[in-house]
């Protein structure tokens, strides 16, 4: 199957697309906001090809609109700092081009669209959310990957996702996301310092997220027209437990703030058993992702993989 892939040099379309490769041709189709060398190890494969471009140029989106099987729009002003600092921007990419592809879309073609968890807001961190539970996005970004998410409800042939927190390595690395910038702090400045460290948050590991993907594309029929919790259910917990955890793997500080605010409010615990009732599984977990992070900074030792 062709499957179209918008934001595919991001964090996870450079990792998803070695895992839909060599099974489907894989179209990405990216504007190289952040990193233009992500991909370069997939440019040697018969199935791969690359389109520069911006989601919000329509016409010339359209042309590889067509020609797709699947879509995954994973083009996005990603995080709430960045949505903050550029909401004109946000709301065109991740709200407008989204819809706009919702409704151009045909019936028969398949789109999976990842929509995040951050969606269900501030809660009092013990009720457990599952995909009836109300959304109430605080900040601009879960507000327009919400929005999106609606959009592509309505149309056939859809499967959207609510992520979790994700971490660990990616060909196009992002040090931005709370377990990857954790480790960088605690391998780098050698202490953590938390904020609301008993916020509870979900998480999962990057090539989890992939096979997630694949997963529904080879159970399409079993699992279209739903939306899907896609997180590690064994990693619901709160900062100061994950700091803990890291501290396991090399020695630092944990500085707990007692007076400061962090500005991302967050606070959920979430359950993805309808996922794992259709048989998915996540195989990665919290220890393997924090080794393989801190081998990831013993060679990209700087601060600014970030998408700011």
């Amino acid at each position: 199957m062709r499957i179209l892939i918008t934001g595919g040099a991001g964090y996870i379309g450079s990792s998803l697309v070695n895992f839909l490769l060599p099974q489907h041709e894989v179209v990405v189709y990216d504007s190289l906001l952040y990193d233009k060398t992500s991909l370069l190890s997939y440019v040697t494969k018969p199935n791969f090809k690359f389109v520069k471009g911006d989601v919000r140029n329509f016409e010339k989106l359209k042309q590889e609109l067509k020609k797709a099987d699947i879509i995954i729009p994973l083009a996005a002003i990603v995080g709430f700092p960045l949505c903050e600092k550029l909401p004109k921007e946000a709301n065109e990419v991740n709200y407008e081009a989204n819809k706009w592809i919702a409704n151009n879309k045909s019936k028969e073609q398949l789109v999976i669209y990842p929509c995040t968890n951050s969606g269900y807001g501030t809660t009092n961190g013990n009720l457990h959310c599952t995909e009836e539970s109300p959304l109430n996005p605080i900040t601009l970004y879960g507000k327009t990957k919400v929005l999106a998410e609606s959009a592509f409800k309505e149309v056939e042939n859809y499967i959207t996702f609510r992520l979790a927190t994700v971490f660990g390595p990616s060909p196009r690395m992002r040090r931005d996301l709370l377990v990857n910038d954790f480790v960088w702090r605690a391998r780098k400045e050698k202490l953590i310092v938390l904020f609301q460290e008993h916020f509870m948050r979900n998480y999962i590991h990057i090539e989890d997220v992939c096979n997630a993907f694949k997963y529904v594309i080879d159970n399409w029929d079993s699992c279209k027209n739903e939306t899907y919790n896609v997180g590690n259910d064994s990693l619901n917990m709160n900062k100061l437990d994950l700091a803990k955890k890291i501290k396991q793997h090399m020695p630092m500080e944990i500085i707990r703030a007692q007076y400061t605010e962090d500005p991302d409010l967050r606070n959920y615990i979430v359950s993805s058993e309808k996922i794992y009732k259709k048989g998915f599984i996540c195989y990665n977990d919290l220890d393997t992702g924090i080794k393989q992070l801190i081998g990831t900074y013993d060679m990209i030792d700087v601060p600014n993989y970030a998408n700011s």
